[in-house]
């Protein structure tokens, strides 16, 4: 009971030290995250990553603008579909890594994909890198906060509180990743019965008829 107490203190602690000491970094005009006073930038052909090391684990976002050829979404499934490749490269690019615990998640008004990729590092040590993977028309943002496994129990506060200080400009919507938006029509099952039910009501009808005229036509 004692140590589950200084855990639950050393996180309520971790996650409020972060909140005072973070700042809030524009990645773009339109996301903004937070991090430590002491993060560092590069810009490479408009590839921006932002990263800072705290003495948990550290964390990083990456803003990479899409290919100007590339023709907007259409739907929420050619969005999964892009979400799930990048993911994959992820993957790839760690080597022996593999993803775990993969879900949708929201910030804002758009949907992304969260994930944990699990690796060693050279020395056999497990390690863990936390994904969200947030995809618009302009550019796709990736935010991630990676840890090892001993210290796996302590990061749970600073890795939330970096992630949910993403924030998103009022101006960015759904239709930034997917055109079609609007939700299909829904069919009508109580008229499909109604409909139904009248022509069967109909062709009933029309069998008597058709028998009544033929037993007049037999007498």
């Amino acid at each position: 009971m004692k140590k589950l107490i200084i855990i639950f203190s050393i996180l309520f602690l971790v996650d409020a030290a972060y909140g005072q000491k973070s700042k809030a970094v524009k990645v773009d005009s339109l996301v903004t995250v937070s991090f430590p006073a002491a993060y560092s930038k590069k810009d490479t052909l408009g590839q921006k990553i932002f990263s800072a090391n705290t003495d948990l684990g550290y964390m990083i976002a990456i803003r990479e603008p899409n290919a100007k050829g590339n023709l907007p979404l259409k739907k929420e499934k050619d969005l999964n579909a892009v979400l799930k490749k990048y993911i994959q490269g992820i993957q790839t690019q760690s080597g022996t890594g593999s993803t775990q615990y993969v879900r949708d998640t929201t910030i804002g008004t758009l949907k992304a994909k969260a994930f944990t990729l699990f690796m060693k590092d050279p020395n056999g040590d497990n390690q863990y890198r936390n994904f969200i993977i947030l995809y618009t028309q302009e550019a796709t943002y990736t935010f991630e906060y990676g840890y090892p496994e001993a210290r796996k129990d302590f990061i749970k506060g600073e890795s939330k509180a970096f992630f949910s200080s993403i924030k998103l400009s009022p101006e960015l919507q759904r239709n930034d990743q997917y055109t079609q938006t609007a939700p299909s029509k829904s069919v009508n099952t109580n008229l499909i019965f109604e409909i139904g039910g009248g022509v069967l009501i109909l062709g009933l009808i029309g069998w008597m008829i058709f028998r009544k005229r033929a037993s007049n036509q037999l007498v």
